[in-house]
């Protein structure tokens, strides 16, 4: 996978499931973490992959998802300290997480 990554800010935890499964299906992309705030009201979800598969994945999400997104953003080459938040996130994500195959 490419060195950039994708952020979709959106409201209710089901709208950020339905924008990951755009964002997955629509590009070469991979779900890297997810935060909860407000009791899930606001969800961000990250992906990560180059630069224009992460493009074209927020884009379509932000296009398709079934609620407007409240913010996203690509970040292409994030700096070390960037990648670091996005992996204590991740490691958080992982501690207990169950993964249904």
């Amino acid at each position: 996978m490419g060195k950039s990554l994708g952020f979709i800010e959106i409201s209710g935890v089901a709208a950020a499931v339905d924008a990951l499964d755009i964002m997955c299906k629509t590009a070469n992309v991979e779900f890297v973490t997810w935060e909860r705030k407000l009791g899930g009201r606001l969800v961000t979800i990250i992906v990560r992959g180059d630069v224009s598969a992460v493009t074209e994945a927020v884009e379509a999400a932000a296009a398709h998802a079934i609620k407007k997104p409240v913010a996203k953003a690509v970040i292409a080459n994030p700096h070390s300290e960037t990648e670091r938040m996005v992996a204590i996130s991740a490691a958080r994500l992982s501690k207990g997480v169950q993964v249904i195959e």
